[in-house]
């Protein structure tokens, strides 16, 4: 199917100025270019919208009156041809949340032209992919994270140590940290075996263990440790946890 001169948009937003200065950046919008059809306040409009008109796009806020915006992308997808979704949010702290509803972008306000840009070329790609190009057998696995008004998927395979700390989990590649708002256990069940849980708020990447070791300062609790390359860290083991990281490693082997 041959891509049309201009996307069909929708936009939802429950503030008014928010619209406007959207629609003022999708006019400017070039390859591809937006041609917005409508605009609700809530996600009954832009339902009722969308059960009258066609769009390609839906350009979407998460927190309004009623229903919010991860509601609405939700029941989108029961429709019968579903627009692509690019959240455009204040708050960059539910970014799993939408990739998980298969969002094509997360954009936080105020927009950047350039990304707004770059969100439009992924959805033009996704409505209508080119056929000559070769598609991945699998995607990689990332981790979506937020960090200072950016969202970010940082690949599964980079991931070297998940801690939890207060409300918030720190994950550790050998060059960053970020923070995840998702819980431990949630973490590990979605990575599986690749990552040992080492401690009751602590999990590290299988391949990247290099060494199990008693402490000579250790207290009953911790009295043993991991190596974690390439940190080149000593991380603590609980006696609880001692049993399934030996297993895990000999596993491992």
């Amino acid at each position: 199917m041959t891509a049309p001169q201009a996307l069909r948009a929708l936009i939802v937003d429950d503030e008014a100025l928010a619209r406007l200065r959207l629609r003022s950046l999708l006019q400017d919008a070039a390859e591809p270019a937006v041609q917005v059809l409508g605009e609700a306040a809530d996600a009954d409009q832009a339902l009722a919208w969308l059960q009258a008109h066609e769009a390609d796009l839906v350009l979407l806020d998460i927190r309004m009156p009623g229903r919010d915006g991860m509601q609405l992308a939700a029941a989108l997808r029961s429709l019968p041809a579903p627009p692509c979704v690019v959240f455009v949010t204040a708050h960059g702290n539910h970014a799993l949340r939408a990739f998980d509803l298969d969002a094509v972008d997360y954009l936080t306000k105020p927009v950047q032209r350039d990304r707004l840009q770059a969100a439009l070329r992924r959805v033009l790609q996704r409505r209508w992919p080119i056929e000559s190009q070769p598609v991945p057998l699998q995607d990689e696995p990332v981790l979506v994270v937020s960090d200072r008004g950016r969202v970010l998927r940082v690949p599964v395979a980079e991931v070297l140590v998940l801690k939890a700390e207060l409300k918030y989990v720190t994950l550790r590649t050998a060059g960053a940290s970020h923070l995840l708002d998702d819980s431990l256990t949630d973490l590990e069940r979605r990575l599986g075996k690749g990552f040992i849980r080492i401690h009751r708020n602590a999990l590290v990447a299988a391949r990247a263990v290099r060494e199990l070791r008693r402490r000579a300062d250790g207290g009953a609790e911790d009295a043993w440790a991991v190596r974690v390359a390439p940190l080149d860290e000593w991380l603590p083991v609980s006696r609880r946890q001692l049993a399934a990281v030996r297993e895990s490693l000999a596993a491992a082997r």
